[in-house]
C-alpha cells in the first residue's frame, strides 16, 4: 500500500487534516471517518484492504482529533463536523470523478455518516456503518445527569479482544485518554434525535457491522437506529464475542471479508 498524503482542508472549526491512501488505478473511492477520541491514522489497516479491493481511500481528523485544530474532544455542533466530512468527500470526488463513491463511519463516525447521508444523498453508492452511535445511546443522557462528568477514559480493553490493540490505543498520543466534555455529550443527544428524525435514506444499499459483545456501543441500541435510517436495502453482519472495534479485533479478516463482498454485490449493480 502507498504512503498517506496528508491535506489540510480549511474546516468550520479551523484547519482539519486530511489522509489519502492512493490507489493505481482505482475502481471507487472510499471515505473512512474516525471515532471519538481517534483519529483516521488509526485505520492504516483498514486503508489497506480497501486499497487492496481497488479503492482510492480518504479519511478526516475531525475537529478537535488528531492533527486537526481545536480542542480536544470538543464538538459543539455535528452538523459542522458533517461539513467538513463533506468537504472531504468533495476533494476525493473532485480528484477521482465518476467513480463510486462509498462511506464507512464507525462509532461516533456512523452517526456522523449517517447524518452526511440524509443531507448529501447525491452521488453516495453505498455506506457501511460499524458499531455506529445511533438510535437509542444512553450514556450521554446518563453522564449528562451528573453533576460533574467524570473522569474516566475508555478502557482500552473494551476496544477488541486483540491486546496489541488495547496497548496501541493506550499508547498513542494522537488518542484522547482524559474525560468526555458536556458540550460533546450534549451535542451527541442533539444529533442523535436530527438522524432520528431526520428520516431514511431511500434505496441506499447499508451494510451494518456490529460486534455482540460491544459494550461501550450496545448492538441493541443501535438496531432501531440503523432499521429506520435504512430505506430498505440492509445487511447485517453480527459477531459473537466481538467487542466495540471490530477493524480491530481477533476476527477482522471475517469482517473484512464481509464489508469487501457487500461493496462488490453494490459495485456489480
Amino acid at each position: 500500500m502507498s504512503e498517506a498524503r496528508e491535506h489540510d482542508l480549511t474546516g468550520t472549526r479551523g484547519r482539519v487534516t486530511a489522509r489519502e491512501w492512493p490507489a493505481g488505478r482505482p475502481r471507487y473511492t472510499a471515505l473512512l471517518v474516525h471515532g471519538y477520541g481517534e483519529h483516521s491514522g488509526r485505520y492504516e489497516e483498514v486503508a489497506g484492504v480497501l486499497t487492496a479491493h481497488g479503492a482510492a481511500v480518504y479519511g478526516v481528523d475531525h475537529t478537535g482529533h488528531g492533527r486537526s485544530d481545536g480542542e480536544r474532544v470538543l464538538i459543539e455542533d455535528f452538523e459542522d463536523v458533517v461539513t467538513d466530512v463533506h468537504a472531504v468527500a468533495e476533494l476525493a470526488r473532485t480528484a477521482h470523478p465518476g467513480l463510486p463513491f462509498v462511506v464507512v463511519g464507525h462509532s461516533m463516525g456512523g452517526l456522523i455518516a449517517a447524518r452526511h447521508a440524509q443531507r448529501h444523498p447525491e452521488g453516495l453508492t453505498a455506506l457501511v456503518l460499524s458499531g455506529p452511535v445511533i438510535g437509542d445511546w444512553e450514556l450521554p443522557r446518563r453522564l449528562l445527569a451528573l453533576e460533574e462528568i467524570p473522569d474516566t477514559p475508555i478502557s482500552p480493553a473494551s476496544l477488541s479482544r486483540d491486546p496489541a490493540v488495547g496497548a496501541a490505543y493506550a499508547a498513542d498520543p494522537l488518542v484522547w485518554h482524559g474525560p468526555m466534555k458536556r458540550p460533546t455529550l450534549e451535542a451527541f443527544v442533539r444529533t442523535l434525535d436530527t438522524v432520528a428524525r431526520g428520516g431514511g435514506v431511500g434505496g441506499l444499499p447499508l451494510l451494518w457491522v456490529h460486534g455482540e459483545d460491544d459494550r461501550l456501543v450496545p448492538l441493541s441500541g443501535s438496531r432501531p437506529g440503523v432499521e429506520s435510517l435504512s430505506g430498505g436495502d440492509l445487511t447485517v453482519r453480527t459477531y459473537p464475542g466481538a467487542r466495540h472495534e471490530i477493524f480491530n479485533e481477533t476476527n477482522r479478516a471475517e469482517v473484512f471479508a464481509d464489508v469487501t463482498g457487500f461493496l462488490d454485490g453494490v459495485l456489480a449493480r
